[in-house]
């Protein structure tokens, strides 16, 4: 049976990124691998993965096409602040199965953003979102949000039933 993943912040080919949130690899080439091996070993090709934002810091179409190719599942990219050098019809052309510059919902009731959205307790919806990374200031997960920046995911796309567990 086809199952759901989420994961963001992934930042392919991000050497900064290595250096600015503590990441344990010694080089981009090997977060690149590590992020790959991780999304494959649970990731079928029946599944889809929702990318919240920031997927790629490669500046080449060629790479991301070809890292988007040895990746598991469908695909479907929720633009991020990194995301935003192409277009949504470039992305798809690239490899994402579906892409979207704004926020989508989910199953009715989960809004699926790149950075974290208002949401309280009035409300009737929950916020799954990337951007904040490590940034202690944000709670891995509450009962109205989860977070799912690599970081914080162990660097591995996390099932949709996993995360509503986080959110009791």
């Amino acid at each position: 049976m086809a199952k759901d993943f989420f994961i963001a912040d992934t930042h392919f080919g991000g050497e900064a990124i290595i250096r600015y949130e503590n990441r344990p690899f010694a080089d981009a080439e090997e977060m690149d691998a590590k992020l790959i091996a991780n999304w494959n070993g649970i990731v079928t090709a029946e599944d889809t993965v929702y990318v919240l934002g920031d997927f790629s810091d490669y500046d080449n179409e060629e790479r991301d096409a070809a890292i988007l190719a040895k990746l598991n599942g469908s695909k479907i990219l929720v633009m991020g602040n990194h995301d935003r050098h192409r277009t949504p019809e470039k992305w798809r052309m690239l490899g994402f199965t579906e892409c979207s510059p704004w926020p989508i919902v989910y199953e009715g009731y989960f809004l699926l953003s790149h950075e974290p959205l208002y949401i309280n307790v009035n409300m009737p919806y929950a916020n799954f979102f990337g951007h904040v990374h490590a940034n202690p200031s944000y709670r891995d997960a509450s009962r109205q949000s989860v977070c799912v920046s690599a970081e914080r995911i162990g660097y591995a796309p996390v099932e949709f039933s996993e995360l509503r567990g986080r959110m009791k």
